[in-house]
């Protein structure tokens, strides 16, 4: 039987690496101009103080995402991504629940997340997961190539 597990790992990270590169990877196959490109940088993550993890399968990378808590409001998730040979097996829902429970230890019981017009699978994902539409919010501002959400939890 095949076994699941997600760790917190450094963006920088190899395995952390290679994720995010495939990721990047399929964002630019989309035409977002740059202002409306707000994916985070490893560097980014790092000084961010983004709190990074790795969904492993048979202990190979097989997705990831990350959370930065803004203490006392909100965490907003962060570069989630599965690998598409591995979509549609419950790895996007298992990393919603492990940065949602992160995300109520820190004391934080609401989740925000901005995404791409284009990502559909992954906007179908986060309202099956009880994500609400709802206004920009925190830096930023109207776009019509964005979707924002938020989950209270």
């Amino acid at each position: 039987m095949s076994a699941i597990t997600i760790r917190q790992q450094r963006p920088d990270s190899r395995d952390a690496l290679q994720l995010l590169s495939e990721l990047d990877v399929d964002l630019h196959r989309h035409p977002y101009p740059p202002q409306s490109r707000h994916a985070f940088s490893v560097d980014q993550l790092l000084r961010e103080d983004v709190a990074f993890f790795v969904t492993l399968y048979d202990d190979e990378p097989a997705g990831c995402g990350g959370i930065k808590i803004f203490p006392f409001e909100y965490g907003e998730v962060k570069r989630m991504y599965v690998r598409p040979e591995h979509r549609g097996l419950g790895f996007g829902k298992a990393m919603l629940d492990h940065l949602a429970e992160y995300a109520q230890k820190q004391g934080v019981d609401l989740l925000r997340l901005e995404t791409g017009i284009y990502q559909v699978e992954a906007v179908g994902l986060y309202e099956r997961y009880g994500f609400l539409r709802r206004a920009p919010f925190g830096e930023y501002r109207e776009d019509p190539l964005s979707v924002y959400l938020e989950k209270q939890l």
